[in-house]
């Protein structure tokens, strides 16, 4: 049964439609009239239904976020500034694919189970074709920001919801996905969304135009602004093009001015510049610029790429240990177990088993059993057939079991599998076979198991919340990944991963020894994957190419650096030092070691005042 303002709103849609021709002025705008039309009659959705949002399998998820695995990577900071600014009032962020598929979201833990309730969750479908009427369905049909404000929603599920939303676009002018902020209660007057819309248009333009910036990084690249202060910040132009002068990419502001006052776009830089005066505009300053009246701008020359390198270069003793001794059971059909803190690589070191292994042309598949609903789990893992269950697709679905088979399942945080799915998994393990949900027949699955979690298994045996049996046949062999605070390799690790997050910044940068001191002396809780946020932050926010203290964020920079430095000083001088003796006193293995050149290292060597043996021979 239908609450009153839900039948309310049902009732509202059909007579707005039925009679939209003879309405002086309907309730709502032409944008949601016409989305609200698209739904009923082409789409055929129902505004009664009372059915949340779809949610795609774990696996469906995973290929689309690798899909938009750049995308992703440049907006991720955006998005987590943005939800910073909005969090207070109970706004949650999400980020979509081009499809309205959400890729990425920030919500407060206060509000996450109602959000969740409401479909605003990782994997949620928000296509016009499947939930009609909303915010990022409505950015995937116009182009443009829209706000979708309660009863504007076509399904009577959503209209306690407001959403705003904004497109962002690639250099060539296609649709990357969408931004989106919603919020499960607001004013009932529209007015109020004023501020976040502008909000949530600025994240849009500064995802945007940070991935032009790296997508354009081999041609040369103007930033434009009618006032000279927001050409670095807030350019309106950013135009790149080749050495002959043809334009390669317009962001998407520009397409529209250009447009607008050329009647087209132009293909070659000289239509709007005169380039003998352009090659006098500076890289490092922003002046006036010979053309397009008014605007101010400064060209940078095309840079060349830094390639990211295998994480494995930078090498820790006991890393390299372990896989010595994974390498020798890989093919031996043992179950692997990988244990050690969030982020500490867990991903990486099970992949490269994999692709070292005989099974390496087979499917690596992956399930986190902490980052789905306990519900979805079984049918995910073990699959259906048609009919299996209310909802289940009318074509059923191969679970993760079967899709693995002759490759190798990467079942991540297993300690929070449920007790009732560890006895199945069991079961399959032992027997080598799988039975999907409401099938009559079992299937033959042939597959390589490698677990991770970062819980005490042992204990959780103890407790009775992990089955010991599987345990058993779980840990056949186990692997303990240090914390990136123990690892030897870790100023290596710092200056790759620098080159790595430069690279997909568009910019190159250095350490300054205030900075590399902090990042030394910190405790890493979150691991490879903190350093990594951390260090694609200050990329971004470092100036004249260097990345100073002041740079990081405040928990890493943490107390002032001269009370630190004393420890930070022993930090480094032992790191030398244990790289020195592990390669015997060798100075080209001990530098290829660490990641510096032998250059840096006799230097940090005669600043640390260690005293190098004299070697015979």
């Amino acid at each position: 049964m239908l609450a009153a303002n839900s039948r309310a709103h049902v009732d509202c849609v059909s007579r707005v439609l039925k009679n939209a021709d003879r309405l002086p002025q309907a309730p709502v705008p032409p944008l949601i009239l016409d989305s609200w039309r698209r739904s009923m009659e082409l789409y055929r959705l129902d505004p009664a239904s009372q059915q949340g949002p779809r949610i795609l399998s774990q696996s469906l998820l995973n290929e689309c976020r690798e899909r938009a695995q750049l995308f992703l990577r440049i907006a991720s900071d955006a998005v987590a500034r943005l939800h910073e600014r909005v969090r207070g009032a109970d706004y949650c962020v999400l980020l979509t694919d081009a499809q309205g598929r959400t890729i990425d979201y920030r919500v407060e833990s206060a509000i996450r189970n109602d959000c969740r309730k409401a479909g605003l969750y990782l994997g949620t479908c928000w296509s016009e074709g499947e939930e009609g009427t909303c915010g990022v369905a409505a950015v995937l049909t116009s182009k443009a920001p829209v706000t979708v404000h309660k009863r504007d929603h076509f399904r009577a599920a959503f209209i306690g919801l407001t959403c705003t939303a904004a497109p962002v676009f690639d250099p060539l002018g296609e649709l990357l996905g969408v931004v989106d902020v919603s919020a499960l209660q607001s004013p009932d007057d529209r007015r109020s969304q004023h501020l976040i819309r502008q909000l949530v248009e600025q994240t849009a333009r500064d995802i945007e135009n940070a991935f032009f910036m790296h997508t354009a990084q081999g041609h040369w690249v103007m930033r434009a602004h009618g006032t000279p202060g927001y050409v670095e910040s807030q350019p309106d132009y950013l135009l790149a093009w080749d050495a002959d002068g043809r334009l390669q990419a317009i962001n998407s502001l520009a397409r529209q001015r250009l447009v607008e006052r050329l009647g087209r776009l132009p293909v070659h830089i000289g239509e709007l510049f005169d380039m003998d005066q352009l090659r006098r505009v500076s890289a490092s300053s922003a002046q006036r610029l010979p053309g397009l009246g008014g605007l101010y701008g400064r060209v940078s020359a095309p840079r060349q790429r830094q390639r990211a390198q295998p994480l494995q270069q930078a090498q820790d003793s006991r890393i390299e240990q372990h896989l010595r001794l994974a390498t020798r059971v890989k093919d031996c059909n043992l179950a692997v177990l990988v244990l050690g803190e969030t982020g500490a690589g867990k991903e990486v070191f099970a992949r490269q088993l994999h692709q070292q292994s005989q099974r390496c042309d087979g499917p690596f598949v992956t399930l986190n059993c902490a980052a789905i609903p306990e519900s979805l789990i079984e049918s995910e893992l073990f699959g259906y057939v048609a009919g299996a269950f209310t909802g289940a697709s009318s074509k059923g679905m191969q679970g993760l079991l079967q899709q693995a088979h002759g490759g190798t399942l990467f079942l991540d945080e297993i300690g929070d599998m449920p007790l009732n799915l560890q006895t199945r998994l069991l079961r399959v393990l032992a027997e080598g076979e799988v039975a999907p949900l409401g099938a009559a027949r079992r299937e033959r699955v042939d597959i390589q198991v490698i677990c991770a979690t970062h819980r005490d298994l042992a204990a959780m045996v103890e407790d009775g919340r992990f089955r010991e049996d599987l345990y058993f046949r779980l840990a056949n062999a186990r692997f303990e990944l240090p914390p990136l605070r123990e690892r030897e390799d870790r100023l290596g690790l710092i200056h790759q991963l620098l080159a790595e997050e430069a690279a997909a910044c568009g910019v190159e940068v250095v350490l300054a020894d205030d900075a590399l001191q902090a990042l030394l002396v910190y405790r890493w809780p979150g691991n490879l994957r903190q350093l990594r946020q951390v260090l694609r932050y200050a990329c971004a926010v470092s100036e004249a190419g260097q990345v100073r203290v002041q740079d990081l964020p405040q928990e890493v920079r943490g107390v002032a650096v001269g009370s630190v430095a004393s420890e930070v000083s022993c930090a480094a001088r032992q790191l030398l030092l244990d790289a020195l003796i592990r390669h015997r006193w060798k100075p080209a293995d001990a530098a290829r070691a660490l990641g510096i050149s032998r250059a840096t290292l006799y230097r940090r060597v005669h600043e640390h005042r260690i005293e190098m043996p004299r070697m015979k021979g």
